[in-house]
């Protein structure tokens, strides 16, 4: 259908159909949280068209908001008064004193001539950025437009990038036959680079790394725009695809971010694997090139006299190409696997190229990681100031900035950490300055006290030493530091001196090359000598070349150096007393005990996104219970509760199409308990098997099962075999269970479809399949059953987290320590226990309708659902039109009427 303009609040939104009312809701409500700076919380459930929703409302602001400030440009260009526009002055630059009158006393008392003096002055020096920055507007539109039109152009830069890679190759290959025949050096040839610069100073200065020293082009000025994140690449994808087929994918420049490892087109880059190990190659390639470039002419005899071999460098890298690569970036909206596409045919690197898209793209398409880990976020040159932050697939948005922020790092990293730096030391000491052998000595003695608070000793095998005391423990971050007598080092510092120097690249070079020096695997009986070591080093042993392990030898992919995992648990370990726990897990061996650090206060990490956007939005299709976004993230943040805006929307189903029904009794009238202590009865089993006997003789097509566990789902399975429940649910339906590996489900749910397309044409005795799964598994979320596929959604018990886990014990007791509680309210640590539980369990049953034709019947096992309480945490497109049946017969005969009169719209 041919785009259409609809207008809903007074606003124009451009949309491909015509939408549906709720859409135009969700548009105009998303307008106005935009234009008012505010914090959306958006439910929309999925199947609604949020997306499309999210497109249209956003990049409607988008346009307005443009138009609006280049009219203000104009009229302030024209004539030379200060901008007054409704929340333009911050976006255009205005300075404070430009915003009043010109005859308002100054603030700080001044006369009025010196006040006027001084507005003048910035109104000058206004006006010229703003004709700098339309100058570069207008060359950028240019540029793009000469490139969506001009196909010849194109194939021109392809061949001035050939040309250009081919007398760049040739220049390396007479460089480096001029760099032969040297003098010999001290140490062997390739291990210079694994020998630690002189580190100068403790303080941060803030120098910008080589990579970006001479690239102009990423301090440009960054343009209003949106930055959309989501879970995964493929939903990023879908999204992207999505902006594609909406009446702004032709004009709107979108930029699609991913990780080196998604995006390298670099082979010998790539097949390193690991993402750490990818990254730092990277990185170490570019400081290569930097490095090259920075030599002068009075430098390279004293270079020559050192011989070592050439460093690669990234032949993707390329100045020139990156800038063309940037600008066809922005030319058309693309996904991930165009943009590496496009970088394979351009010989240029997408993720250095998609980096120099973002000051100019007006619409950043980025996952989670990127956006909420604020050194990630830096290095990405992602700005936040006055600009929009959309997060979609926000359900988990607390858990996922907890996950990031916590850190693990095991007895046998400790351990290997400890050798491998220790050896580094006695190989390279000698060549090393002082202030860098003071900062290895810390780190030693760091690591040496983080294996004793374990109870262990750092010279003994962790694989084989046994440890007296077993069992977890939680301490304060205070505690900890005093417990393991490090609270007199400075972990800033240390922290900062590990960043600077690249301690852990050096050693993970260092241990490439002498694969022996590595701490051995567990089934290696003893640990690796000093003795052996050293002898490697003796003359006649040098003699053999020694070469680094080959990429992909013995190991795939290649673990990262064990220092990198210390260095984020000590960064961890700067967290204020209050936000944060460490965890001592032992648990028999050294090798796997554990130091972990847990995040208690997300919102700690979540305030500089909040409070440097101009709006966030945080969007999903079951955002139920909303509180944990109000109270634990939003409120900890220092948001204020007026600027919090709700927005929640039905389904786009008629009422009829769903049966939600909360059972509280099965057909032999057995209570239905699932609680930890009851479920497990052999009665219990028995009536949940009948259950779904009975469901599967009038449901057609596919039933999905949720189970709150793969343990509790074994045993169920197993006691059906046992009873021949199994068997009798055979008769009606083929069963499939969810598989543990991830990389089986895609096998089962293919297998799934099949047998129930094939039953739906064969109308034999089997009429589909029954598909045992486990909240939080593959099978709950990102997984459709539409139509057939799910035309039963069933939820055995309530999954309720672990409540004996320690870290959810120390949560919940830190909730009930921060958060107030009004009177006649629950402990806000048992909240927390509750909406965990029914997050999982909308998220379940929220795989079901899929679209506004679809149908299907949602059915509760546990007479616990029937609280209102735990009815008022369902979204509200069930919870309207959800029933509770205290017996079963009144509820089998309300399924067999909804399926009986639904079975004509299959």
């Amino acid at each position: 259908m041919a785009d259409e303009t609809q207008e809903a609040g007074g606003i124009h939104f451009p949309f491909p159909f015509t939408p549906y009312a709720i859409q135009k809701d969700f548009m105009a409500a998303l307008y106005q949280v935009l234009e008012a700076g505010k914090i959306g919380i958006f439910e929309s459930p999925t199947g609604t068209g949020k997306s499309l929703s999210l497109i249209c409302g956003a990049l409607s602001w988008l346009r307005d908001f443009e138009q609006k400030k280049r009219q203000e440009e104009e009229r302030l260009l024209g004539a030379g008064a200060p901008a007054s526009h409704n929340g333009l002055a911050p976006a255009l630059g205005l300075p404070s004193s430009c915003q009043g009158s010109p005859g308002t006393p100054g603030a700080t008392g001044e006369p009025d001539w010196i006040t006027q003096f001084v507005q003048k002055k910035e109104e000058r020096d206004l006006v010229d950025r703003l004709k700098e920055e339309q100058v570069r507007r207008k060359k950028r539109e240019e540029r793009l437009q000469q490139i969506r039109h001009n196909a010849k152009l194109r194939f021109a830069a392809k061949r001035m990038r050939q040309e250009d890679e081919e007398t760049e190759r040739l220049l390396r290959l007479s460089s480096e036959m001029l760099a032969t025949g040297t003098e010999p050096e001290q140490v062997a040839s390739g291990e210079e680079e694994l020998v630690l610069a002189e580190y100068e100073s403790d303080e941060e200065k803030g120098v910008p790394s080589g990579v970006d020293m001479d690239e102009d082009d990423l301090d440009e000025e960054h343009v209003t725009k949106i930055y959309y994140c989501s879970r995964t690449h493929s939903q990023l994808a879908q999204f992207v695809h999505e902006v594609q087929k909406s009446p702004f994918g032709q004009d709107t420049r979108l930029v699609s971010l991913g990780s080196r490892q998604n995006l390298c087109v670099n082979g010998d880059v790539r097949k390193l694997g690991s993402v750490q190990l990818i990254n730092d190659r990277c990185v170490e390639m570019q400081r290569s090139k930097h490095e090259r470039k920075s030599i002068t002419e009075e430098e390279e005899p004293t270079r020559r006299r050192r011989r070592q071999e050439p460093r690669a460098t990234c032949p993707f890298y390329s100045y020139e190409r990156l800038q063309l690569l940037r600008d066809e970036v922005l030319a058309g909206v693309k996904d991930v696997e165009q943009l590496v596409a496009l970088g394979e045919e351009a010989q240029a690197c997408p993720y250095y190229g998609g980096r120099f898209a973002i000051p100019a793209a007006q619409l950043v398409v980025l996952p989670y990681q990127m956006l909420l880990h604020a050194p990630t976020r830096q290095a990405a040159g992602i700005r936040l100031q006055g600009q929009v932050v959309v997060i979609d697939e926000a359900h988990n948005l607390i858990d996922t900035i907890t996950n990031i922020h916590s850190v693990e790092v095991r007895g046998s990293q400790l351990c290997q950490a400890h050798s491998q730096l220790l050896q580094y030391t006695e190989r390279y000491g000698k060549r090393l300055k002082a202030k860098n052998l003071m900062y290895i000595k810390q780190l030693l003695y760091l690591l040496e006290k983080f294996v004793a608070v374990l109870g262990g000793n750092i010279k003994q095998n962790p694989n084989t030493q046994s440890l007296s005391q077993a069992g977890t423990e939680l301490k304060t971050i205070n505690d900890f530091l005093f417990q393991s007598k490090i609270d007199n080092i400075n972990l800033f510092k240390v922290r900062r001196y590990c960043e600077k120097s690249k301690i852990s690249r050096k050693l993970l070079g260092f241990t490439e090359r002498y694969g022996a020096v590595l701490v051995p695997s567990m089934e290696q009986p003893k640990l690796s000598g000093f003795q052996d070591f050293l002898q490697s080093l003796q003359p006649g042993a040098m003699a053999a070349p020694a070469a680094p392990v080959e990429v992909g030898e013995d190991r795939s992919p290649r673990p990262a150096s064990p220092l990198m995992h210390v260095e984020g648990f000590l960064e961890a370990l700067t967290t204020a007393n209050q936000d944060g726990r460490v965890i001592l897990s032992r648990q028999g061996s050294l090798s796997q005990s554990s130091l972990k650090f847990l995040l208690l206060n997300p919102a700690v990490h979540f305030a500089q996104v909040v409070k440097e956007c101009r709006a966030v939005v945080i969007a999903g299709g079951t955002m139920q219970p909303v509180s944990d976004f109000r109270e634990q993230l939003l409120a900890g943040a220092g948001v204020e509760a007026e600027r919090v805006v709700e927005f929640s929307c039905g389904h786009v189903i008629p009422p009829d199409h769903i049966l939600p029904l909360i059972i509280c009794s099965g057909p032999s009238n057995q209570m239905l308990d699932f609680t930890y202590q009851k479920r497990g009865l052999p009665q219990m089993m028995d009536e949940t098997g009948r259950i779904l006997c009975n469901l599967c003789n009038v449901v057609p097509g596919g039933v999905v099962c949720f189970f709150p566990s793969y343990e509790y789902q074994h045993q169920v399975c197993t006691h059906w075999e046992k009873s021949g429940l199994l068997a009798r649910l055979t008769i009606r339906k083929k069963i499939f269970q969810e598989p543990r590996k991830a990389n089986r489900v895609e096998q089962v749910l293919l297998e799934y479809s099949r047998c129930i397309k094939h039953c739906g044409q064969a109308q034999g005795t089997e009429t589909g399949a029954l598909l045992l799964s486990v909240v939080g598994g593959k099978m709950s979320e990102g997984i459709n059953f539409s139509d057939d596929l799910g035309r039963c959604v069933v939820m055995v018990g309530m999954p309720y987290p672990n409540i004996m886990s320690p870290e959810l014990q120390e949560k919940m007791a830190y909730l009930d320590q921060t958060l107030p509680r009004g009177p006649g309210q629950a402990r806000p640590g048992k909240v927390l226990v509750e909406n965990l539980c029914m997050k999982a369990v909308n998220q379940s049953i929220g795989r079901a309708i899929r679209h506004q034709k679809d149908f299907a019947s949602i059915v509760l096992l546990d007479q616990r659902y029937a609280s209102p309480a735990i009815q008022a945490k369902l979204p509200a497109w069930i919870r309207d039109r959800v029933e509770v049946k205290a017996t079963f017969g009144p509820a089998f005969a309300a399924l067999r009427k909804f399926h009986r009169e639904k079975a004509g719209l299959c």
